[in-house]
């Protein structure tokens, strides 16, 4: 399991339209683009980690209202044990008419393999 794969279940099951990277098809209204920022290992005694962090941005674009969709966003993150370790508003867009809220993630995963 990784950090993208069980955010892109969860948005597909919430119903709202996600891709990583960028948004490749005709944007809706509102959708989410998921951005990797940082694969880490905790330090251990033996210099074996066991454990690997995982941190991902949730990027939020709306052309309407985002607070309903962000607080959605956030309540199912957190029932899904993702530490929020960052929100912040970035901005309108004025070209494309979209607000933009990050949400920036982190998860850990035993080491697989």
């Amino acid at each position: 399991m990784s950090s993208l794969s069980e955010l892109n279940a969860i948005l597909t099951a919430a119903g709202i339209p996600v891709e990583t990277g960028v948004f490749s098809r005709e944007p809706p209204d509102e959708y989410v683009v998921l951005t990797p920022l940082i694969d880490s290992f905790a330090v251990f005694g033996d210099n074996k980690p066991r454990l690997e962090v995982q941190e991902v941005r949730l990027s939020l674009f709306s052309k309407n209202n985002y607070q309903k969709t962000k607080n959605q966003l956030v309540g199912l993150l957190l029932q899904a044990d993702f530490t929020i370790t960052d929100r912040r508003y970035i901005g309108h867009e004025d070209d494309t008419g979209y607000h933009h809220y990050a949400i920036d993630t982190a998860k850990e995963y035993g080491l697989e393999g």
